[in-house]
């Protein structure tokens, strides 16, 4: 059951270690940063903050919410001269420069959190122009400008396009589109991982299946972002030649099924380190799988979060909590009911309080609803009158 019911139906019900960007910018903030006003999370801001931000309000605006004026405003601020954004800005009223350095990553996050926020167009262009100035000409992005484009980042700017209302297909650099890029980072079927994406070629020109970077790719090469509903089963199941964007994205959601089949998780593995279970990408790959039209595996992986990944997203704050909301979102489940924890409550409590949304701009589903809602409503009246009409008929018998 989806939550994007209706306002009583929210009312009554109340991501990537927290949906980390695809490279890291440093060592691990202190714990004792200031959190600014308007910002979602009690964490340090200085490597997520416009991350966290944007997945946040992507998630409010699925879940029917339109966000606090003070988030969006807050999220706007971080934004450079220039159009692009950085991790975050401690000091807004501060230029950008070399010190403080723009990301495309938080910039195509900035891009689709703001395009489902509405009214906010010029930030969106200026933030999309800067995207396309720093494409590379393989098509690709690369984390920061003038690096070497990989699976992740390229995904990420893809999702921004779309929800910007640019075609990806279009965006071209040297006459190379990002759906040219993708295949270049397909594992062939016949090597290990086959089928699967890799972040980028590692030092000797290899590729290395990565989880995370399958999931992203996948949602790339289908021209989505952050947000994806159930698609159509692939055609083909198993592993066959990438020679279009689409066979990347049917290739990738085979090997993430068989990789979730067993345990119905995918696994976080560090050099010298026990495996451990990979929260995050685990709800990247919900949502991958569900768009790719592979529901059965990608029920599997949403019915073992629920079960598991509480702990994990009350501690890591609320791009975590935003992730299993577009999780639960991509399947049609209900965010509000995770297994007795609400992710809508958790995730409203992290900042600025939302409110719902009024002003008629209805997700398709909440029209349904809403629909429906009618319905029951008629049906209800009716038996009631039926009744009555038996109880006044069965009076007017018994009177002399």
């Amino acid at each position: 059951m989806n939550v994007r019911r209706s306002a009583a139906a929210l009312a009554a019900v109340g991501v990537l270690a927290a949906a980390a960007p695809a490279t890291a910018a440093g060592p691990s903030p202190s714990p004792e940063a200031t959190v600014p006003s308007g910002l979602y999370g009690k964490g340090d801001p200085t490597y997520d903050g416009v991350w966290r931000q944007s997945l946040t309000l992507v998630a409010q605006r699925t879940l029917g919410y339109e966000p606090a004026p003070a988030a969006v405003d807050w999220l706007t601020g971080q934004q450079c001269a220039d159009g692009a954004f950085a991790a975050f800005r401690a000091a807004p009223d501060k230029p950008c420069d070399d010190k403080l350095k723009a990301d495309t990553n938080s910039t195509a996050a900035a891009v689709q959190a703001l395009a489902a926020t509405g009214g906010r167009g010029g930030v969106v262009e200026k933030a999309v122009n800067w995207l396309k100035s720093v494409q590379n000409e393989d098509g690709g992005w690369s984390y920061y400008p003038g690096d070497p484009s990989d699976t992740n980042s390229t995904s990420v700017v893809i999702g921004a396009l779309a929800a910007a209302g640019a075609d990806p297909a279009s965006v071209r650099k040297s006459g190379k589109s990002p759906y040219d890029a993708l295949p270049a980072w397909s594992i062939p079927c016949d090597q290990d991982g086959g089928g699967a994406l890799a972040f980028q070629p590692d030092k000797k020109g290899e590729l290395l299946p990565n989880a995370d970077a399958t999931a992203a790719g996948l949602l790339g090469a289908l021209g989505k972002g952050f947000v994806a509903r159930a698609g159509q089963a692939p055609a083909e199941d198993t592993c066959v030649k990438a020679t279009s964007r689409t066979q990347v994205a049917d290739n990738a959601g085979a090997y993430l099924a068989a990789a979730v089949g067993k345990t119905g998780h995918l696994e976080s593995t560090l050099p010298g380190a026990k495996a451990q279970p990979d929260f995050g990408n685990t709800a990247d790959a919900v949502v991958a799988l569900a768009a790719n039209g592979r529901t059965e595996p990608a029920r599997k992986a949403y019915a073992w979060l629920e079960k598991n990944a509480s702990p994990w997203a009350e501690q890591s704050g609320p791009a975590a909590y935003a992730q299993l909301i577009l999780a639960a979102h991509a399947l049609g489940e209900q965010p509000g009911d995770f297994n007795g924890t609400s992710l809508v409550s958790a995730l409203n409590s992290q900042g600025p309080a939302p409110r719902m949304d009024t002003s008629g701009g209805q997700h398709e589903e909440e029209k349904k609803e809403s629909r429906n809602w009618g319905w029951w409503v008629f049906g209800v009246c009716l038996v009631a009158s039926i009744g009555v009409g038996f109880l006044l008929s069965g009076r007017k018998k018994q009177q002399p």
